[in-house]
């Protein structure tokens, strides 16, 4: 019988730094083997939520579940131990060492004589690679990777203690075209094993390339939540650059002139405010 426990339930989370609240009153359910995008403008919460999962800060209110019962994540070893593995955007290895040796950094495998185990450690590196169907050489030194083989490395060491959720912070960051489709690929790889993972992304198209469900962020809030195969790129936008519903009539911007051509005062006002926020377009 297929568990409908949600993998992890976030109630009222709320997180303040001194005089700034930055999340409130934040609701959000992961099920089992989904993919939640989390998207929003610079400053709408993202990374916050993603590091009080991770259990880098602890919520100021509020409470997580895991599993069913509520948890208090103290830090990251903490979330491991509870099936909780992330991978930020500052990811850093040892640049003299080898890809095996940064996967099993602090974590070293060693024989009954208490030896480093390099074999060991090559041939299980092997096959954490060997899951995302990477061709990286584990014997290969770190420094002569490129950043998308560094960011599979980076998933790859999350995949050592067998996690049931995975965090990731704008894994396509910075990557090309190529290497993107290469980190997407590997997402839908972890969603195939039975794994959840929640990534924090700026990049519209890769999200609505490999989320099952988005979760948009303003100001500290999640104002929504779609199934992505039910929404739009437009309505995404929108909600994220916090334009209102065009039959609300509540924007005096909607009675500005549109751009030639243009019809749809909604899509035009997205265009205006797209503009002057600096979003993708």
């Amino acid at each position: 019988m297929k568990d409908t426990t949600p993998l992890l339930e976030i109630r009222d989370v709320s997180m303040r730094f001194e005089f700034v609240e930055a999340l409130k009153s934040v609701n959000l359910t992961i099920g089992h083997q989904e993919v939640v995008a989390l998207v929003g403008d610079n400053g709408a919460g993202k990374s916050t939520l993603v590091k009080i999962i991770a259990g880098l800060y602890q919520p100021s209110t509020g409470s997580l579940r895991v599993r069913g019962q509520e948890t208090r994540i103290s830090d990251i070893r903490n979330a491991n131990a509870l099936g909780i593995a992330s991978v930020f955007q500052d990811n850093e290895f040892c640049e003299n060492l080898s890809v095996a040796a940064n996967l099993f950094l602090g974590k070293e495998l060693r024989t009954n004589y208490g030896i480093r185990d390099e074999n060991s450690m090559h041939v299980r590196a092997r096959a954490v690679l060997n899951t995302l169907s990477s061709s990286i050489q584990v014997s290969r030194p770190i420094s002569s990777l490129s950043m998308g083989q560094r960011r599979t490395v980076a998933i790859a060491k999350t995949l050592l203690n067998n996690p049931d959720l995975i965090l990731l912070d704008e894994p396509t960051d910075s990557l090309s075209i190529i290497q993107t489709a290469e980190v997407l690929e590997y997402i839908r790889r972890l969603r195939a094993e039975g794994r959840s993972v929640v990534m924090v992304c700026h990049d519209l198209p890769d999200v609505f390339a490999i989320a099952d469900r988005i979760a948009v962020l303003r100001q500290g809030w999640i104002i929504a939540v779609h199934n992505a195969s039910e929404t739009s790129y437009e309505q995404i936008l929108a909600e994220i650059a916090g334009i209102p519903n065009v039959d609300d009539h509540e924007d005096t911007d909607l009675e500005r002139p549109l751009p030639h051509g243009d019809c749809n005062p909604r899509r035009g006002l997205i265009k205006r405010r797209t503009e002057q926020s600096g979003l993708p377009a």
